[in-house]
C-alpha cells in the first residue's frame, strides 16, 4: 500500500489521471490524500469532482478556499468570479449528491505524522489546536447553520486569532489561516494581501511589522511537525523549511501537478498547458 499526495487540482482532471497512471496508482490497494482546491478555474471541474467522488473509499480530501467557494455559490450565498469554472457543477443532475460529499470532507488531516491542510497552520497553534479548531468550523458545515457560515465566511477580519472570538467572527479566521493564509507576522497576524513569491511592500497596513511566509516563523509551535499544504502556486513547489511540503506548483497556471509518495519522500510531476499534460511525468527523489 502506497500513500500519494497530490496539489491542487483544480479542474485539471487530464494531468491528475497522468499521474496516476504513471505511479501505477491501485485504488484497492493505494491512498490519495489531496491538498484540497479541487475544482474552479480548470477546464473539467464537473468530471474531476465525479472522478474523485467514484474514488473516495481510496480517497482523503481536505477542503480549499476554492471548494468552500463552490459551497457558498451553490448555495445561493456567492456570486460566481469571473474566472469561475463551476457552472457544469451547479447546473449537473447529480450536484447536490457531489456537493453532499464535498461538504462533509474535514480541513486537516493528520495521519502517519503528517498533517495536511489547504494553506497552513498560524505560527501561534500546536498541530492539536489547529484540528480543534478546523473540527469547529466542520461541525457548522455539517450543521443546519452551514449557509449562515457561508454567508458570514467572506472577509479579512479579523487579522488575528483571540481565545475570545465567537461565533461566525471566530469561523471566519480560523477558515482564513487553515484555507487562504499565506503571510503572516510571528503572532499570526494574517496578510491576505500578498500572494507572490516575497510580501507586497505595504501590504495589509501592518506598518514596520515583519510579514513572512507562515512556515519561516522559527519560534513557531508546528516547526518540528510535517505538514503538507498547497494553495500557494508561486512558490513553485518550494518552501525554506523542509517540514513544511508545498503541494501547488500551478498546473491551473500553466505550470505543473505535483505528486507526492508519502512513504518514500519522491515526487512525480508533469508540466501542464490549459489543464493538460505537455509532457509525460518525470519522477525525482526529494
Amino acid at each position: 500500500m502506497s500513500t500519494y499526495v497530490v496539489g491542487d487540482i483544480q479542474g485539471c482532471l487530464q494531468p491528475l489521471k497522468c499521474l496516476l497512471r504513471a505511479v501505477g496508482f491501485n485504488p484497492d490497494q493505494d491512498v490519495l490524500w489531496s491538498v484540497g482546491d479541487l475544482v474552479n478555474r480548470g477546464p473539467k471541474s464537473l468530471k474531476t469532482l465525479r472522478f474523485l467522488y467514484r474514488m473516495r473509499r481510496s480517497l482523503v480530501v481536505v477542503l480549499g478556499n476554492h471548494d468552500l467557494h463552490l459551497l457558498a455559490v451553490a448555495a445561493g450565498v456567492r456570486s460566481p468570479g469571473r474566472s469561475d469554472t463551476l457552472d457544469r457543477i451547479l447546473q449537473a443532475p447529480d450536484r447536490e449528491e457531489l456537493l453532499n460529499w464535498l461538504v462533509q470532507q474535514p480541513l486537516m488531516h493528520h495521519e502517519h505524522g503528517f498533517t495536511m491542510v489547504h494553506a497552513g497552520i498560524p505560527p501561534q497553534w500546536s498541530v492539536k489546536q489547529a484540528l480543534g479548531y478546523a473540527a469547529e468550523v466542520e461541525a457548522v458545515l455539517r450543521s443546519p447553520d452551514c449557509v449562515t457560515f457561508l454567508k458570514a465566511m467572506y472577509g479579512n477580519e479579523p487579522a488575528q486569532w483571540s481565545d475570545d472570538l465567537s461565533g461566525m467572527t471566530r469561523l471566519r479566521v480560523i477558515t482564513n489561516y487553515l484555507t487562504r493564509m499565506r503571510y503572516c507576522t510571528a503572532d499570526g497576524t494574517l496578510d491576505l494581501e500578498s500572494k507572490g513569491s516575497s510580501p507586497t511592500p505595504g501590504a495589509a497596513n501592518l506598518g514596520n511589522r515583519k510579514v513572512s511566509a507562515w512556515f519561516s516563523h522559527p519560534q513557531r509551535k508546528t516547526a518540528n511537525d510535517r505538514i503538507l499544504f498547497g494553495h500557494w502556486a508561486t512558490l513553485a513547489g518550494m518552501s525554506s523549511d523542509p517540514n513544511a511540503i508545498a503541494l501547488d506548483t500551478g498546473c491551473v497556471w500553466n505550470g505543473a501537478m505535483s505528486l507526492y509518495h508519502l512513504e518514500s519522500g519522491t515526487w512525480t510531476r508533469c508540466a501542464c498547458h490549459d489543464g493538460r499534460c505537455r509532457e509525460h511525468p518525470a519522477a525525482a527523489q526529494a
